[in-house]
């Protein structure tokens, strides 16, 4: 058994303050907010040298906007994911909670969405190609994921189910103190640094619209199917379907399905493509 690095998550608290005969604060900064910093501070700087290539849909110039547009859409988009996914009974009885973002709680999926809802408006504000833009942005999406892990490891939330693996740790925070995967350095490690590998090395030459895009659907769908199967699932839902298949296990599969679907438009278009500009020169000959 590991032992967990016990890490405060609070990186920095400031105050009590007085002011006008009151006590505000303490004002804390968490690691958890730092990662989020970390995350889109990593894409702009991909971004800026992906711009540099030949046939980029975005310019330098257009970098910034593209990251407001997508940190609106994660933050967005992730609470109310996080909201309607996995706590709609609340939301029913309380609607006004799906605002109160101070109390935490993001969804990936949701997130994602929100992106998507984006890129695209920020595609029709330049009159650029959505599939384009989106093609230009997945490669930048694994370091935020990445980083955003290592936040939830820090913070002791979203750990993995008990084992008797070597490498299983105790997280102070379990109230029932059992030794746990520490899946959320697996998914750093898969939805971080090796999705931001693969799809860096398969976005290096050109390739038909919408592949990349495709590509992370199917790789991100693929990774987190597999480690959900070491997470602990939601205490408030449990298992979704035939008893082992939890809630981030079913908001995977139609991202899977949908980016295999993509993959075979996309080269179907450019076999088809492909096809027609032989055409002519076969008929000439």
């Amino acid at each position: 058994m590991l032992t967990y690095p016990e890490i405060d998550p609070v990186l920095l608290s400031l105050g009590p303050f007085e002011l006008a005969g009151k006590t505000l604060g303490p004002l804390e900064v968490h690691w958890y907010g730092i990662m989020y910093l970390l995350g889109f501070l990593g894409a702009w700087l991909v971004a800026v040298k992906r711009s540099k290539q030949p046939n980029s849909v975005i310019s330098k110039a257009q970098i910034e906007d593209l990251v407001v547009y997508g940190a609106m859409g994660v933050i967005i988009g992730g609470r109310c994911g996080y909201v309607l996914f996995y706590y709609f009974d609340r939301f029913l009885l309380d609607p006004l909670w799906l605002f109160r973002v101070w109390e935490g709680g993001m969804s990936f999926h949701g997130g994602m969405l929100g992106v998507v809802v984006a890129l695209w408006l920020y595609s029709r504000k330049i009159k650029r190609p959505f599939l384009g833009v989106a093609d230009f942005v997945a490669p930048m999406v694994p370091l935020g994921l990445g980083f955003g892990r290592l936040g939830n490891f820090i913070g002791q939330e979203l750990w993995g189910r008990a084992t008797d693996v070597s490498w299983g740790m105790v997280f102070p925070r379990d109230p029932l103190g059992l030794v746990r995967h520490p899946s959320q350095l697996y998914q750093a490690f898969l939805e971080g640094l090796v999705l931001f590998v693969v799809l860096l090395w398969f976005s290096a030459k050109p390739k038909p619209r919408g592949a990349v895009s495709a590509l992370f659907l199917i790789c991100y769908g693929s990774f987190r199917f597999i480690v959900e199967f070491v997470r602990e699932p939601d205490s408030h839902i449990g298992f979704d379907v035939l008893g082992w298949m939890t809630r981030g296990q079913l908001l995977s599969l139609p991202m899977i399905g949908f980016g295999i679907g993509l993959m075979l438009w996309v080269y179907r278009a450019e076999l088809r493509q492909l096809i027609r500009r032989e055409q002519p020169a076969e008929s000439n000959g």
